[in-house]
This record gives C-alpha cells, structure tokens and sequence, in this order.
C-alpha cells in the first residue's frame, strides 16, 4: 500500500496541474484519480425521507461534488491532501427511484401529524411507516455492504449526506468489527430522540439509534442547541456515557474569557482513542448553512470548527471514519454546496 501511494504520488506531479482549473469531466475536487489509486473515498447517500422542515438535502452530495471544483487544492493545513487522492462512489439509481418513490408517504405521515390526523387514525399510516422502514432496511443494507468493501481495499472512508439518518450504517459495520470507538458529533440538534413523528430512523434518532451499539463508548456532542425533555433526561441518565458542550455554555465561557483552545481541549479529552467524526452542516452558524434541513440560531463559526477538528488531529487520536450530512443546496445559490465541500475536504484532511 505504502508504495501505491508513493507511485500514485509520482504519477499526480508529472500529469496534474493542481493550480489549474478543474477540467470537465473530473472528480471530485477536480482530481483525476480513480478508485483505486485513491486514498479516500466517499460515499454519497440520496436520502431524506424523514425530513420535516426544509427539504433538499436529497441532493446535498451532488451540491457538494458541484461546489468542490471551486476549492483550491492548496489545503492550508493539509497542503499534500490531494496527492493522496480522492474519489466519490455513486448512489445506486434503483435506491434513489426507491426513496422518491417513498416521498409521497412520508409527506402524507408529516401533513397528517401536522394536521392533527394521523393520532386519531393511526391505523391508517401503517402501511406508510412500513413502507419506509422497509426501504430504510434496504438502502442500510447497501450502504453497509458498500463501506465493508471499500475497507477491505484498504481505503479510508467518508460519507455524504443525506439527512442524519444516513451514517447509522456506518456505527454498524462497526460493530461488525468489534472495534471500541468514540464519537464526536457537531449539530444545533441532539439527535436522541427514541423516535420523531413516527419514524424508527428519524434523523432526529440517529444517536438514540447509535448508542444501541455497545462499541460505542463515549458520544461527545458539540454546538447542540435545540433539544427535547426526553433528550435531556436521556443525556443526565447515560453515566458519562454522553457528554454535551451545549453552544449556549461555550458561548457563555468565551464571553467571561476562557479560550476556544481551552473547551476544545476538554472536548478531546472527552474522546476516547479512537474516534468516528459526524458533522451536521447545521451545528455551524446558519449563515453558512442557509439552506439545510432545520437551521437553528447561533453555532459554531467556520473556523472554530476548524480549529476544533485539527487539535483531534493534533492529539494523535485515531480517526476511524466520518460522515457530513444535511447540506441542502438552495435554489439559485451554490453557497451552501461550496461551504459543504470546504468541510469535506478538511475531513479529508483530517483522517
């Protein structure tokens, strides 16, 4: 493997430009690698089907992989990260037609419960839910399949949301491997909810769902600011097991003077060795994140989360897989795409 890498280096510098524009045509980033001589692959997932507030982020990895030709290759902390190279797998077009087939369902189940319907003709929904649980079901299986391949090439592995649903595959596969690991998970939301308006894989269930997993030893939540009582109680009664740096409180801790390097240092702290990443684009301030599912006050800004990613890296922990979801591209901007490829390619960085 070293000395595929090396090769792969080699053959980059003598037929790739990286100070050039992206050529029609390229990969991600504009890099012209393939599968295999890429060092990291990430895994689009085309699914939102629990989303309630603003939906798009369906087509979140495509607004990614577009606002990824406008990054630079010249990583400030990472100045090398392209040479190890980087590809996008494709989502399967039967799961995709499987999901937009699912749409009208999961819309009636939302109008219903918004509505006021759905609880006094719950019998009437039943179908539905199965429905898409069942395609749930199907496109995890995939999705596992799919990370377990590309591990046993030897790659390093990403994924692209989606809604947060979508990485629960990913803790999994994991478990597979009876590999003991932390999490750290930057959202406005908690995500701990036993389940939200019906649904079993809700992206507001994502972490209730993952802490079912035993490998999982710590979950460490930052920026979160949108919560429930049950969430709450959830957190007080997990044993340390969930530790939250609530947005409110970090803000709160800088404006009497303590630094952002001090509670990022106790938030690595908190992690185990081994740690698996999952940013939802909206733990950053919805001013860059404009367009995503369920935007929220206040968050982290661009940087700090920057800041934050790198003292992981800095500390040796091991970064054994990531995931990005929610970016959802708006209509007649590419800001959220572009904002979504920048976090991306410092993920990269990262593992």
């Amino acid at each position: 493997m070293y000395f595929c890498t090396i090769y792969f280096y080699e053959i980059m510098e003598k037929t790739f430009d990286p100070n050039a524009a992206a050529a029609l045509g390229s990969g991600i980033y504009g890099l012209p690698c393939t599968a295999d001589e890429a060092e990291i692959i990430i895994i689009p997932v085309e699914w939102e089907l629990t989303t309630s507030y603003n939906r798009g982020t369906v087509d979140g990895p495509a607004a990614v992989f577009d606002g990824s030709m406008q990054v630079d290759l010249c990583h400030h902390d990472y100045p090398d990260l392209w040479r190890r190279g980087i590809w996008m797998d494709e989502f399967p077009k039967h799961l995709r037609e499987l999901h937009d087939s699912l749409i009208p369902a999961s819309e009636e189940i939302i109008e219903a419960i918004e509505n006021g319907d759905a609880d006094e003709n719950p019998q009437d929904y039943e179908g539905r839910y199965k429905a898409i649980e069942d395609g749930f079901e199907q496109m995890f299986a995939w999705l596992r399949a799919r990370i377990s391949y590309w591990k046993s090439k030897g790659k390093k592995v990403g994924l692209l949301g989606g809604d947060h649903s979508t990485p629960l595959p990913y803790h999994q596969y994991l478990s597979m491997t009876d590999e003991k690991y932390g999490v750290l998970h930057v959202d406005a939301h908690s995500d701990l909810r036993e389940q939200f308006e019906g649904f079993k894989y809700s992206h507001a269930s994502i972490f209730y769902n993952v802490l079912k997993i035993k490998n999982v030893e710590k979950l460490v939540q930052v920026a979160i600011r949108d919560y429930c009582h049950q969430e709450k109680q959830l957190i007080k009664e997990s044993d340390g097991r969930v530790v939250v740096f609530y947005d409110r409180d970090n803000r709160r801790r800088m404006y009497e003077g303590c630094t952002w390097k001090l509670i990022c240092d106790e938030i690595v702290d908190a992690l185990p060795e081994k740690v698996y990443i999952s940013v939802d684009i909206d733990g950053l301030d919805p001013k860059l994140c404009p367009n995503t599912g369920t935007p929220v006050p206040g968050g982290m800004e661009y940087e700090e989360l920057m800041y934050l990613l790198n003292r992981i890296k800095g500390s040796r922990k091991e970064v054994i897989g990531f995931d990005l979801c929610e970016v959802s591209p708006g209509e007649g901007t590419e800001w959220d795409g572009n904002v979504g490829a920048r976090v991306l390619y410092h993920l990269c960085g990262v593992i």
